[in-house]
């Protein structure tokens, strides 16, 4: 494709935060690479991708907010596009609904907020189904974006306009929402990463409903490590959402051999695509590739927690989001959209209470599945469709198309949709998605990058220069009485570890409550149980002025050869003390003196 002659260096088709940095540092002027991708969409003549595109000058506030300290900045100039349900200041939230909200947004939703000030620049609004209702990305009067690998087949919605644009090279990533697969669905059908974060992370004040309770603002990228830079800035608890959850993005790291669940051969469904089969085939062998342990499990509870989404309560929700307008504006809604939400019309109260409890139940049997598995990796979405079929069967096919998907909100779960392959004689992409419980996002940024082949900085999403992270092994471990203490000053839990084979561990004597003793030896050292710990920088220092002699705060090397600080002791403490080195954690030498 022709680009504008310039002296600044040119971005690739299928570029990414890298190839964007690149021209940075080379001295190509923001407005010059903005002008690059107005040529971009201009030859790439799709007008459904957007519904709102901003012109050079009315971009020009966030271009002049962005260049502003821009290489102390995250995002350092990066240009993104937003779903249209996603307010931005100054445009419309039409959620693909010409006459809905017709006046514009004050000020932008705090998800964009935060990624402005972090150097990004709105560059449009994208097209979605209506009412983000479909996974399919045909259902907006403002048309039909085109799958950016094959026109015949549909892009996935309903944040189709946002995949399309990144697919396309016009821009460096977008913003969707995920209530029941509209940021992976459209990932997979577009070969590029959606990440659908653990419900609450980032906030979704100033997003219009679809399901307030199981809403998710979501991202798509080209590669993990993108998206996990847009997700560090993204993700913040927002005070005035009632859904925000007050967790810091501290979360848990993927062991070196993690255990990751597949669906059993007999839960699988690919609706006769033995291409598809193949390919997931192909990825859990890679898998194994790469050291990691598959394991098939029983898929019923998933799969019926997924049939709930549009049989219960939930829609309901829906049409208390936007009920009023579908019966205001009759001429502009969808007809497929209008049958889906005017079935929550009537909700009876008891068949609410039946679907939760019901819930429960499906939840409770799909917990068991993390007690051994770290992750699940399933298809995105069984198998891919001509927009003609789409046109033909549309609730059955949409219905189809959220098979492995539509659960994840219901049982509470963080997702992330990778490439794995092509279809249709290598032209078709198609993905899978690793899955994990709440908070266990950077378990999926590591598995994803393994599975990629990616280099990703560790951890994806732990906040740089605010948190000191402490190992400690004994009273202060989750469940032991100085535990409190930890959790008084802000701790939050990374993940359980051990050191290098080279410490010593001791039951001091007359210590109350009891506390072991870590000693740091050259020669017969073991490898010792810890929980690291995440501190509050600011509050670090009131834990070390806490600690009692003879022991103290000093560096504690792990096993993968990470350093944090941790607790140690001094060797003349050692006084009466038992070695206890062989038991390796100080929970099993508790458990074996309480049996005495």
């Amino acid at each position: 494709m022709a680009m504008p002659q310039s002296d600044s260096p040119s971005l690739p088709s299928r570029w990414t935060f890298s190839d964007y940095g690149r021209c940075l540092d080379s001295g190509a002027p923001i407005n010059a690479l903005l002008a690059e991708l107005d040529a971009r969409d201009k030859a790439y003549d799709d007008p459904a991708i957007w519904i709102d595109r901003l012109a050079a000058e009315k971009r020009a506030l966030w271009v002049a907010a962005a260049s502003t300290g821009i290489q102390g900045k995250a995002l350092r100039g990066l240009p993104f596009a937003i779903k249209d349900n996603i307010d931005l200041a100054g445009t419309r939230s039409t959620a693909a609904c010409p006459s809905f909200n017709p006046t514009p947004a004050e000020v932008s939703a705090p998800v964009v907020e935060r990624l402005v000030e972090a150097g990004a620049i709105p560059i449009g609004k994208t097209n979605m189904d209506q009412f983000a209702t479909g996974l399919v990305g045909v259902r907006s009067p403002y048309g039909t974006p085109r799958n950016t690998f094959d026109p015949r087949y549909i892009p996935g919605g309903s944040s189709s306009g946002s995949a399309a644009a990144v697919a396309a090279g016009l821009c460096a990533f977008s913003l969707g929402t995920d209530t029941a697969g509209s940021g992976r669905v459209p990932a997979s059908l577009n070969e590029l990463v959606g990440y659908k974060p653990t419900r609450g992370l980032i906030s979704t004040r100033g997003v219009v409903p679809a399901c307030r309770t199981l809403d998710c603002v979501s991202i798509f990228a080209r590669t993990v490590g993108d998206a996990a830079a847009v997700a560090r800035v993204a993700i913040g608890f927002d005070p005035l959402d009632p859904f925000s959850r007050a967790c810091p993005p501290t979360f848990h790291r993927a062991p070196k051999q993690p255990t990751v669940a597949v669906p059993s051969a007999t839960d699988l469904e690919f609706f006769g695509d033995t291409e598809a089969a193949d390919l997931f085939k192909a990825a859990t062998q890679r898998l194994k590739t790469l050291g990691m342990d598959v394991v098939e499990i029983d898929y019923r509870a998933f799969r019926e927690a997924a049939s709930l989404l549009y049989e219960g309560p939930w829609v309901a929700e829906r049409y208390l989001a936007v009920g009023s307008h579908l019966e205001a504006a009759a001429e502009v809604i969808h007809p497929i959209t209008r049958e889906i939400i005017s079935k929550g019309a009537h909700p009876r109260a008891a068949d609410a209470f039946r679907a939760f409890e019901r819930l429960a139940g499906l939840r409770q049997q799909a917990e068991q599945v993390w007690n051994g598995c770290v992750a699940m990796l399933t298809p995105t979405l069984p198998t891919p469709y001509l927009c003609e079929e789409v046109s033909a069967d549309p609730i059955r096919l949409n219905s189809r198309l959220g098979t492995y998907t539509n659960h994840f909100n219901l049982l509470d779960l963080c997702g992330i949709a990778v490439p794995a392959g092509r279809l249709r004689g290598g032209t078709l992409p198609w993905g899978v998605t690793f899955s994990a419980p709440a908070f266990h996002d950077d378990v999926l940024f590591d598995l994803a990058s393994r599975f990629l082949a990616e280099r990703l900085p560790e951890p994806a999403l732990r906040p740089t220069g605010t948190r000191v992270e402490v190992a400690v092994c004994g009273a202060h471990l989750r469940g032991f009485p100085l535990n409190q203490d930890l959790v008084r000053l802000g701790g939050a839990f990374v993940e359980e570890t051990t050191t290098r084979a080279a410490y010593r561990f001791y039951a001091l004597a007359g210590t109350v409550p009891a506390k072991p003793g870590l000693v740091r030896v050259d020669a017969g050292g073991f490898e010792i149980g810890v929980e690291v710990w995440s501190i509050p920088e600011a509050n670090f220092g009131r834990l070390v002025a806490g600690i009692p002699s003879p022991l103290g705060i000093g560096t504690v090397e792990l096993v993968d050869g990470r350093t944090v600080k941790g607790f140690l002791c001094e060797s003349a403490g050692l006084a009466g003390a038992e070695d206890i080195s062989h038991l390796g954690n100080w929970r099993r030498y508790t458990s074996a003196r309480a049996k005495d």
